[in-house]
């Protein structure tokens, strides 16, 4: 970050500068809404209101083409001239309010064209402190993220190395024991003073809102274990709780899942939190547990057919006040405490339209002024501001999307072929049925999805295609047993799991049997890449993106000797042991359309080029392989040009090149 600007702009409205042409009678493979629109990257990505309530954070994007940057608007007055900040030569992508006086934020910057190895991308970051009272930037030299927001020390905030990244960080077992630095940075000088120094043995801590490191996990290489420790408020050292054998793959759940752990603290009592576990049942379930026994105590919320998988406090600022826990099904569901909180939510959720997923997002130390957004298949991302008892929408992730333009997205549940009950979400395009189908598997794949918006199942069902989103077996989420029973079954049971959902819905008549393909990205392109040399195939046609083509050559280039071994057999059974596509490519028999960033850091290049060379060389010569110059594996890196020219391509593959007669 070699420096940073300040300038006075006039606002302007939070629509991008496209010329749209009016939607047009659906005909399937073509969308009724133009591809510029889809392409689009978020024009509002967030919007926050400070402590007191006299000010708004807003970071947006107004055209195609443009960097996001950061507007600070006088509540009490919209209408005001924003001031507004840019970042110089870097890209603001995330930023949040640690005080009335203060942001803290990260940048980014694209400064390279290669991938030196895997997770060694092509961007710079920088973490930064924003004086708003001084108009000045603070450049915090490292990437960091907030551990605590110290909310008794306004002077200070508590910081961990690294950047935080959703379900990035959650699909990166390598991750689970990286050690992490913790400090408290000093707002008002930018230094930094050290409070914990992670290591093998104590690699991340959660920590209270005083700053006190209470809850670590790491890994113990004399024994190969996971080990849980925690600490009372003022100790010194940890207390070891449990220790989970990590060359028993019953033991990785817990490790690949990524949310079983202390979540949260009573708020009149530190000496009890709150721990998300499943306890050797199937199902996780959220806990008190006592740090002065050191002993489990209450079950405080549990389901019997999805994990508890986070929590929810208090709106109120500063208040760590338990309201819900919530577990996926049709959308993040809550099991409510708070009968007050409850009944805001309703209220709120009664005035917005095609309210889905609502949720506030930040609200003032007096509680009157509120940033609410909601999130749901008829709304690509809404922003509203409370405030005096009256509601305004504030601005939307895509304006140029109407509700009619969207699909509803209901929630299923169907059988597998060996009995086990697998979730699902499925896009219903207009018209009536038989309907042609994508089956679009997510990444991970030991992740958790939970449909609310998603872009590429809204377009492909506004080109006339019904979308299945099936919650196979490893998903998060769906309990312990679920997962195991994926356990060397990639390819195999995994990829029957995303057959039988097609087959479902063919066997409703919702489905037309001869007009099926599989779309999907990173895992979810390995399993199309799977589906495309089944034998018989129900697939008329396979997209394969950022595609991990060769699980024994990532497997190879990612292991170490110090990898537990219950992690390390289990990316084994990746590809190693179970299907690798890039030895079945004399099996495929149906249209491959591929498609991969050039500096993916993730799944990287060579799985695209390896699997192009092995398909030539087989006498594929009808598979079709698109590049995006500059992409990196995640959506944040798609710009604009990638996403239109990639949504493009698979539009066109799909109505004139997925079979005989397209899709």
């Amino acid at each position: 970050m070699k420096k940073f600007r300040s300038v006075f702009l006039a606002a302007a409205a939070c629509t991008v500068a496209l010329g749209v042409a009016p939607s047009t009678a659906q005909t399937t493979g073509q969308p009724t809404v133009p591809i510029e629109v889809w392409a689009l990257r978020d024009t509002m990505t967030q919007v926050q209101v400070s402590p007191s309530g006299k000010s708004i954070l807003v970071i947006k994007n107004e055209s195609r083409e443009g960097d996001y940057l950061m507007e600070l608007y006088d509540t009490d007055d919209l209408g005001k001239k924003p001031y507004r900040i840019a970042a110089d030569p870097m890209e603001i992508i995330g930023a949040q309010w640690v005080g009335d006086d203060y942001i803290f934020g990260t940048a980014w910057q694209q400064n390279r064209s290669r991938v030196n190895g895997p997770e060694e991308g092509t961007y710079d970051y920088a973490s930064f402190i924003f004086d708003v009272k001084a108009k000045k930037f603070r450049r915090v030299e490292g990437v960091f993220s907030i551990a605590s927001l110290l909310p008794n020390d306004p002077d200070h905030i508590l910081i961990g190395t690294g950047r935080e990244v959703g379900s990035a960080i959650e699909v990166d077992p390598f991750s689970a024991f990286r050690p992490r630095e913790y400090s408290k940075l000093n707002l008002k000088t930018g230094g930094k003073q050290l409070v914990l120094k992670g290591s093998e043995k104590y690699p991340s801590a959660v920590f209270d809102s005083e700053g006190n490191p209470r809850w670590t996990s790491g890994y113990d290489r004399a024994t190969k274990e996971e080990v849980t420790y925690y600490r009372k408020p003022g100790d010194s050292s940890w207390t070891e709780f449990a220790r989970y054998d990590q060359d028993k793959h019953e033991n990785l759940y817990r490790v690949l899942s990524g949310f079983m752990g202390l979540r949260g603290f009573k708020a009149d009592d530190p000496n009890i939190g709150y721990v998300i576990d499943n306890r050797g049942e199937d199902k996780a379930a959220l806990w008190e547990f006592n740090f002065e026994t050191g002993q489990y105590g209450e079950k405080l919320a549990g389901t019997d057919q999805a994990d508890i998988m986070w929590i929810q406090t208090s709106s109120i600022p500063g208040d760590d006040t338990l309201v819900a826990a919530r577990y996926p099904w049709d959308k993040r569901n809550r099991i409510w405490f708070d009968e007050q909180e409850k009944a805001l939510y309703e209220a709120l959720e009664a005035q917005i339209p095609h309210a889905h997923e609502v949720s506030i997002s930040s609200r003032s130390l007096d509680g009157n002024i509120m940033i609410v957004q909601n999130r749901g298949p008829r709304d690509p991302g809404s922003f509203w501001l409370v405030k005096d008892g009256r509601m305004s929408k504030l601005g939307s992730r895509n304006p140029l999307l109407k509700p009619e333009d969207l699909s509803d997205v209901e929630f299923i549940r169907y059988p597998a072929r060996d009995g086990k009950t697998i979730s699902g979400y499925v896009t219903k395009p207009k018209g009536e049925g038989p309907f042609p189908l994508v089956v679009l598997p997510h990444g991970g794949p030991h992740v958790n999805e939970v449909i609310s918006y998603d872009e590429w199942g809204q377009l492909l069902a506004n080109a006339g295609y019904m979308v299945l989103q099936p919650q196979y077996r490893m998903s998060v989420g769906w309990g312990q047993e679920l997962f195991d029973s994926a356990y060397g079954q990639h390819g195999l049971a995994m990829q029957d799991d995303k057959d039988d959902g097609a087959q479902y819905l063919i066997d409703q008549g919702l489905v037309d049997p001869d007009r099926v393909a599989m779309f999907g990205w990173s895992y979810g392109g390995y399993a199309a890449l799977v589906a495309a040399s089944r034998e018989p195939n129900m697939y008329q046609c396979v997209i394969a993106g950022a595609a991990v083509a060769d699980p024994e050559k990532v497997y190879k280039l990612r292991s170490n000797p110090w990898t537990p071994k219950a992690i390390d057999d289990w990316a084994q059974r990746r590809g190693m042991i179970g299907i690798n596509p890039i030895n079945e490519v004399s099996k495929v028999n149906v249209p491959v359309l591929m498609v991969h960033g050039d500096v993916d850091a993730r799944v990287l290049y060579f799985n695209f080029e390896d699997y192009q060379k092995a398909m030539k060389k087989a006498g594929k010569t009808d598979a079709q392989f698109l590049t995006l110059t500059g992409a990196d594996h995640f959506y944040s890196t798609l710009m604009y040009e990638h996403q239109e020219q990639f949504y493009t391509k698979m539009l066109d593959f799909l109505a004139n090149d997925c079979g005989p007669g397209g899709l």
